[in-house]
């Protein structure tokens, strides 16, 4: 019996190996293939589903809580930089401007881009003041301007004397960033006190639509100048790319930027091309801003700091450039107006914050706390109170 037994254990060993098998190969054969990891545009191995970082737009939860919290305590220097946000929205209203088609110009600016951009940064800036104080009125107002252009805006039409008929692409880029930016904190960030934007999937779903028709229409129809616009372009790609939750929207805006940073910027740091392409001190500074908002996007999204670093850190070496240019031991190769210090873009406290060179420091420290730059509205701003000593 003990030998039968035996036996017969063994033979349902045997089967249960032989089922095992067969199910294991069946498995195999039928399951469903799995997508590799894909090289991301930081070089880093990734899945295809990518978690982006919200809010994740130059700031962070962390970043605007550190920052609240310093202002909230009466930090001086954190409070001198907020400042500049109160100053701009104390003067600044909502435009109510709100329209199917906005004209632009060539080279005068227009009451509805004044409208437009303008409306882009006072939605940013208060939402950084909704942020610091948790008082629901600011993310109202800030959802009032986002859905007002949201639903409002279908094209641009390009006006004035000898137009150039791309200017429209280089609006949308300039203004979708900042209006993303602000979109972001009002539908991610938690207060200190648990309170939310109150961001519906509704006012989510149509400014989604609104930053694609940006895109679609104007921003990737941006032509190749080997200039600022291709910055512009490739930074608006990446902040467009976060917020849609879009690798491959997110990942062509870091080779714009990339492929234009070496055709911008020479190995000696000049920028002759838009300083002598433009007879002014103002481009060139647009490059660099660009270049560094989309280099702080990429080290927030994926601790990719390969902007930074592309073209043996060559964005660096543009800003040792205007150190030089601001210091008198270089000069462009045509004769500029104007002064190579005033006034300075925000784009270099950024800069300071990584590089912390004796050159980058010099020069952020000649007009901090930063906020426009002489009313500039192409790139938001507020980067000293955003910024500024922020781990």
């Amino acid at each position: 019996m003990k030998t039968q037994t035996l036996k017969l254990w063994l033979c349902a060993l045997v089967c249960v190996a032989l089922v095992t098998v067969f199910v294991r190969c069946t498995k195999k054969t039928v399951s469903p293939v799995v997508d590799q990891p894909v090289e991301s545009a930081a070089g880093n191995k990734k899945t295809n589903a990518v978690t982006f970082v919200h809010p994740g737009i130059l700031n962070t939860q962390a970043s605007l809580d550190y920052i609240a919290n310093q202002a909230n305590n009466n930090d001086a220097d954190r409070l001198a930089a907020y400042q500049k946000v109160l100053d701009y929205c104390n003067t600044h209203s909502p435009s109510n401007g709100y329209k199917a088609t906005i004209q632009v110009a060539s080279s005068a600016g227009t009451q509805d881009e004044t409208n437009f951009k303008g409306d882009a940064l006072l939605s940013y800036a208060l939402a950084l003041r909704w942020a610091k104080t948790g008082n629901a009125a600011y993310a109202t107002t800030v959802k009032q301007i986002l859905d007002g252009w949201a639903n409002a805006f279908q094209s641009i039409t390009v006006v004035g004397t000898n137009p150039n008929p791309n200017q429209g692409s280089l609006e949308a880029a300039w203004a979708a960033p900042t209006f993303a930016a602000a979109a972001e904190i009002i539908k991610y960030y938690q207060t200190a006190g648990g309170q939310t934007g109150g961001w519906t999937a509704a006012e989510d779903s149509q400014f989604k639509s609104f930053l694609n028709k940006l895109k679609d229409n104007y921003i990737n129809n941006t032509p190749n100048y080997h200039n600022n616009w291709v910055v512009s372009q490739g930074y608006a790609k990446m902040a467009i790319g976060i917020f849609l939750d879009s690798q491959a929207v997110y990942d062509s805006g870091v080779t714009l930027v990339k492929t234009v940073i070496p055709e911008i910027i020479a190995t000696d740091g000049s920028m002759n091309g838009e300083i002598c392409g433009h007879n002014d001190y103002t481009h060139f500074q647009y490059s660099l801003t660009g270049i560094t908002y989309a280099a702080n996007l990429a080290a927030i999204q994926f601790a990719d700091y390969s902007i930074y670093t592309a073209s043996s850190s060559r964005l660096l070496t543009g800003y040792q450039y205007q150190y030089k240019l601001i210091k008198g031991t270089v000069s462009p190769s045509c004769s500029v107006s104007g002064s190579p210090s005033n006034p300075i873009w925000p784009g270099i406290e950024i800069a300071d914050r990584r590089f912390h060179t004796t050159e980058t420091s010099y020069i952020r420290n000649l007009q901090a706390p930063y906020g426009l730059p002489g009313n500039d509205v192409g790139f938001l701003g507020w980067t000293s109170y955003t910024h500024h000593n922020v781990p």
